[in-house]
């Protein structure tokens, strides 16, 4: 039997080459690792963005909202108040006017012979619809 010829040249070599792709995975593992962590940050960022935006545009109407001007405006549009001598006015509909009902038209009895209400039974009424047509 033939005995392996062992030599630590090869064995430091083996072991530099097992040594290197555990560097290699580990920096593979890295560089994911960093992809993903830039991702979550950029969709993080927009959201920044998009959050300080919706603040910038709620401190404006709370500013609005709390001015002066602002609450007098509401009074007038939406609270229907009045400033001291205004005048109010509330229009009123006439005392003496009564409305005119419309009628509700009756529908059409169709009065049909006995053959025809018999047809109706027996036939689909969209195929009994070109029977009854006079021409």
């Amino acid at each position: 039997m033939k005995r392996l010829y062992f030599s630590w040249k090869y064995a430091l070599i083996i072991a530099g080459v097992l040594l290197s792709l555990r560097f290699v995975m580990a920096f593979n593992q890295r560089v994911n690792e960093m992809h993903r962590l830039a991702a979550q940050s950029t969709r993080v960022a927009a959201t920044l963005n998009q959050l300080t935006q919706e603040s910038i545009v709620l401190s404006t109407q709370i500013a609005l909202a709390t001015s002066p001007a602002g609450v007098e405006q509401w009074a007038y549009e939406k609270g229907h108040m009045a400033r001291p001598g205004d005048r109010v006015i509330i229009p009123l509909p006439p005392g003496d006017a009564t409305p005119t009902p419309t009628p509700t038209p009756l529908p059409q009895q169709i009065m049909l012979s006995n053959w025809k209400v018999w047809l109706l039974l027996f036939v689909d009424q969209t195929q009994a619809q070109h029977l009854f047509e006079t021409p």
